[in-house]
Formats: C-alpha cells, structure tokens, sequence
C-alpha cells in the first residue's frame, strides 16, 4: 500500500492516524509543502474536509487525506460542531474551548454529545471520497486524565466509564469518531488492492 499523506498539522490527529496506520509510513504535509494551510469555509465536516485534501492533492499532485472533526452537543444545537477548534475565539485554546463549553452548559440537564470525524480522500482526476466516524458521550462537569487534546478531558465515553482523556492511544483508535472514520477509510483502501 502506498505511503499515507495527511494534510494537518494538528499533532493529536497526526498521532491518532499513526495509532491506526501503524504498518504504513505516514507523511505530513508539513514534511512535503512548507506552511501548508487552508481556510475552512464549509458548513459542514464534509465540506472542510473536502477543501484540505482537493487543495493538498492539487499542490501535490499525489493522492491525500485530509479530516475535520468537532463535537456537537445536542442541547446546544450541534455547537460548537464546525467551529470546534475555534470555539472561544481565533488565538484561543483547548482550556480556552473546555472552559466556554462547561459555563454554556452549567444549568444544563442534557449533557448528551458527539464527536464527529469526516475524512476526506482527494487525488488527481478522482473524484474526492469520504468516510464518517461518530463516537457517542455525555460531557462532564470537570476534566479528567491527561491524554489525548480538544475536549477528551470532558468528553465520557459510558460502555469505557472513562473520558477519552483517560485511555490510551490504542483504546481511543478502537473507539474514537477518527477511529472509526479512519476504518472505513483502510478498509476502502485494501479493497482497493483486490480489484
């Protein structure tokens, strides 16, 4: 199978696609195109995903993947969904995310959310395929564990009865919405090879 390029440089979803491409080598964009970056526009996971990998295939010429993920809590409409990694605001934080997240949910019953992965797979003169993982939670009231970024320290998963910042990089490849999506993708790609 050829290498695998991801255009991020989100070194927690570079760590999560190592996890589960373990026999593969795995090639950054930041190690093909310096400051490699593009403006998320979309309205949705898909849409964004979309433009990373087509704007990374298009200046590589090669095939890529690209990914955009977020929570959405469904007593806050879907938020901060698109807007997962800004949330608080350009120049903020993960802490920065956690902490608007907990007081927009403090009188709030309904704690149920998703993490939500859309991964994108873009090469020349192909027509750009994508694959969708969720991982279903309930946000806590304060952090627990030190793995993992982004909202894992509030997120709980109930069949682990652990945070996703709780377990390992193993576990979270096994379970997670990137986990999940990342399957589908592998799976797409050795099907590939039988035809």
């Amino acid at each position: 199978m050829e290498d695998i390029v991801i255009a991020t440089n989100n070194q927690g979803k570079i760590n999560d696609f190592k996890a589960i491409f373990k026999n593969q080598h795995v090639i950054v964009i930041s190690e093909l195109i310096e400051d490699f970056d593009v403006e998320e526009t979309g309205a949705t996971f898909e849409e964004n995903a979309k433009l990373k990998s087509e704007a990374a295939a298009h200046a590589l010429n090669k095939r890529v993947i690209a990914d955009d993920s977020g929570l959405e809590v469904f007593a806050l409409n879907g938020e901060p969904g698109v807007y997962s990694a800004r949330y608080a605001g350009l120049g903020k934080n993960d802490e920065d995310n956690i902490e608007k997240l907990l007081t927009n949910l403090e009188d709030v019953q309904d704690r149920r959310a998703q993490f939500v992965c859309v991964i994108s797979m873009s090469a020349p003169n192909e027509k750009t395929k994508t694959f969708k993982g969720t991982v279903s939670g309930v946000i806590t009231t304060e952090r627990h564990g030190k793995n993992g970024f982004g909202y894992d320290p509030i997120f709980f998963v109930p069949e682990l009865n652990k945070t996703m910042a709780e377990i390992t990089n193993d576990e979270k490849g096994k379970i997670s919405h990137r986990g999940n999506a990342i399957l589908l993708l592998k799976e797409y790609l050795e099907g590939e090879q039988h035809v």
